[in-house]
Parts: structure tokens; C-alpha cells; sequence
């Protein structure tokens, strides 16, 4: 794979210098949905597909970027002296905005640079292809430019931060941080209020991870989730009133139940519980995870997805299908949506003999409601964003 991405790199860009290659994972979330940027913990891993990357430093300020996945696009050329989020510069803008972050953190990138991208993330699949892509670009320029001082949580901030400013996409930490910390074999208890986090061992003994991606276009901007996220504020700012809380994340289902009828606007209160309720769910299937109850982490996932449904309502008719077809399934210990929702994909945990029939049955339930069909992947964790050579 990667002697075919340096050749392709050198007839596209030319022979010479010092060419580099690098890859970012994706990432799913095992548990605790849309808890993110309401301080409360998360549970995701990083994965062995993602984002391929070579790359070159050149002696100007040009930029030329190409993907191996929008390859009738060709390559794009830009400049240091122009980066500015546009509508016509499709999947370029986040990469893009890496650059323009470095320089507004005071890391300035002074010198242009060939780029080639491959991925092998399902593009809108919701297993965060953006983030990837933001990591890797973050790689290649700690690497190019000799920014040594910038750890690997710089940059998931830094990804977070082009996404939130350049992109105009407020999401949360989770995404950058599951793809830059990333380890083989474990996912990442995260408190995303203060960015503690500890390994947590994912022993799954003849089970595997099944990701369906629903295939249903989205465009996570244009989606709900920053009124989701509008939300959750105008609920905090309702409690904060009667509690002195920085985030939902702070709350116990309890202390909620006490004093949710200060938040005045009931979808408020739905979305509010969610955050709360989501939060003490993650907490309590990581302690069943290490307790090596995985029936218990299936319920919790399960509830998730019901919470996402209900009381988030993020889920929407292809994930409920899918979801709702993988727990009438044997062999499926739990089954929820995954990423921000509206379209994207689910995550299934299933007995590994049962794996087959699973995709079988459960894709052809989701054909016959829904018209076309869901992608399948079993999926392994992997390390976090690196250099390879």
C-alpha cells in the first residue's frame, strides 16, 4: 500500500527530496455519545483503517494537496497566503485548516509542501474521517517543520481547534484525542473536562467490534448537531441558576432529577438528561469493562442508543433500523449509534461465530425498510497518529 501511495506521490509531484510517510486512524466510540463538550467521559478507541499520507516540504508557498479518494478533483493547489474556508474546497479545508491553526497558535508554517492522502475510512460513515485527516495533517507538519515541543494532545487540540474556528463545526475533544492517543488493544477513558484519561484493556474473548455504516448522506455542519450542542448551554445556564456547575457532566442522575424543572424549556430538559444520564452510563460500563462483565457493557450500550432516540433524538430511521434488527440478533451482547448521528453508522459487539449471520440478516432487514444498503466492517483497534518512514 504505501510503495504504491510514494509512487503515485512522485509521478504527481515529481522525484527528489525528502519524502515522507505518515497515517492517522479513525475512531468509534464505544460509549458516551454526545457527552463531549458537556464535560463528561468518553470511551472510544482508535482504529487499524484510516488515513494515509506522504508528503514533502517545498521551497515556496505554494501548497499542492491530492486525494487518492477524490481523484477526479486532481491536485488542488493553494498557498500559504491563502487559507480561507470555501464551500468549492471541499475535503482540502481541513487539512487547510491545520495550517492556518499552527499559525494562529504561533507555530508559523513559513515554507509550502506537497501532500497525498489515501483513506480507507468509509467517507460520512461517522467513524470521524475529518479528525483523521486533521491529525495526519498535524503530524506531517510537527515533522516537516521540526516542532518537536508540540505533544500529540497539542495537536488534538489543535485539530479540535481548526475544526471549531476554520470548519465552522463545534465539536468536542473526543474525536481528535481517540485518533492522536490512540493504542493498540485499548480504548481511552476520557474526562473531557479537564483531559485526564487512563487506558482501559478491551479483552473481548471471542466477540468482535461490527461497525454498520448506514450510508445515508449527511453533512455533519449543515446537521443538528451545534443546536444539539446550543441546547445543552441554554439547559446548563437554566441549572446554573440554582447550582454552582461548570458542565452537565458534573451532575449524578440524582442531583439532575432534583433540580431539572429550572431548565424552562422541555427539548432542553430531554437534552440535558441525556448528557447526565449518558455520562454516569459511560462511568459504569467501563468499571463492568475492567470487571470483565461484558453482558452489563451490551445493557449500557443498549441504553445509550435508547437515550440517543428518545431523549436526544439523534438517531433518526436508518440507525434505529439497524440498531433495532442487531439486538434480535444471537450473538449480539449490545448494539448503538455511534458518532454525532443523523445517518453515520452503528457499533455492535458480537460473538464472533454469530458474525456472519449477523451482517446477513441485520443487512438485509436494513435493505428491505430502507431501500439501499448498510456496509459492514469488523473492525480492530490500533495505535494512535504516526510517522511510518
Amino acid at each position: 500500500m504505501m510503495l504504491q501511495l510514494m509512487e503515485k506521490f512522485q509521478k504527481l509531484f515529481g522525484e527528489g527530496g525528502d519524502i515522507r510517510s505518515y497515517f492517522s486512524p479513525g475512531r468509534v466510540n464505544l460509549i458516551g455519545e454526545h457527552t463531549d463538550y458537556n464535560g463528561g467521559h468518553v470511551f472510544p478507541c482508535a482504529l487499524t483503517i484510516g488515513t494515509y499520507g506522504v508528503a514533502r516540504k517545498r521551497g515556496d508557498r505554494k501548497i499542492r494537496l491530492y486525494s487518492e479518494n477524490f481523484s477526479k478533483m486532481g491536485v488542488i493547489e493553494t498557498s500559504l497566503d491563502d487559507l480561507v474556508y470555501q464551500d468549492s474546497a471541499g475535503w482540502t479545508n481541513y487539512p487547510k485548516g491545520i495550517v492556518w491553526t499552527f499559525r494562529e497558535k504561533g507555530y508559523p508554517i513559513d515554507k509550502g509542501f506537497d501532500m497525498l492522502m489515501y483513506g480507507n475510512i468509509p467517507n460520512g460513515s461517522g467513524l470521524s474521517s475529518s479528525a483523521s485527516v486533521e491529525l495526519l495533517m498535524g503530524i506531517i507538519l510537527k515533522d516537516l517543520f521540526g516542532y518537536e515541543d508540540l505533544t500529540m494532545i497539542n495537536l488534538a487540540l489543535m485539530g479540535q481547534y481548526g475544526e471549531n474556528n476554520f470548519n465552522g463545526m463545534n465539536c468536542g475533544i473526543m474525536d481528535q484525542f481517540a485518533i492522536a492517543m490512540g493504542k493498540k488493544d485499548h480504548a481511552i477513558f476520557l474526562d473531557t473536562q479537564n483531559l485526564q484519561y487512563e487506558y482501559a484493556p478491551i479483552h473481548m474473548e471471542g466477540c468482535k467490534i461490527v461497525i454498520a455504516a448506514s450510508n445515508k448522506k449527511r453533512k455533519l455542519t449543515d446537521s443538528k448537531y451545534n443546536e444539539r450542542r446550543a441546547e445543552c448551554e441554554e439547559a446548563l445556564k437554566d441549572i446554573q441558576s440554582v447550582k454552582n456547575v461548570q458542565a452537565l457532566g458534573e451532575l449524578s442522575e440524582e442531583e439532575f432529577e432534583e433540580i431539572k424543572d429550572v431548565i424552562k424549556n422541555p427539548v432542553c430538559r430531554k437534552r440535558a438528561k441525556h448528557a447526565v444520564y449518558e455520562n454516569q452510563r459511560t462511568v459504569r460500563a467501563v468499571k463492568a469493562l475492567k470487571n470483565n462483565e461484558l453482558e452489563t457493557f451490551g445493557r449500557l450500550m443498549n441504553e445509550s442508543h435508547i437515550s440517543l432516540r428518545d431523549d436526544y433524538e439523534v438517531t433518526g430511521k436508518e440507525l434505529d433500523t439497524l440498531v433495532e434488527a442487531a439486538w434480535k440478533q444471537e450473538g449480539v451482547i449490545g448494539s448503538r449509534m455511534t458518532g454525532a448521528g443523523f445517518g453515520g453508522c452503528t457499533v455492535s459487539i458480537v460473538k464472533e461465530d454469530k458474525v456472519e449471520d449477523f451482517v446477513k440478516n441485520v443487512g438485509g432487514i436494513y435493505e428491505k425498510t430502507i431501500g439501499y444498503a448498510a456496509d459492514f466492517y469488523v473492525v480492530e483497534i490500533g495505535d494512535g497518529t504516526r510517522r511510518i518512514s
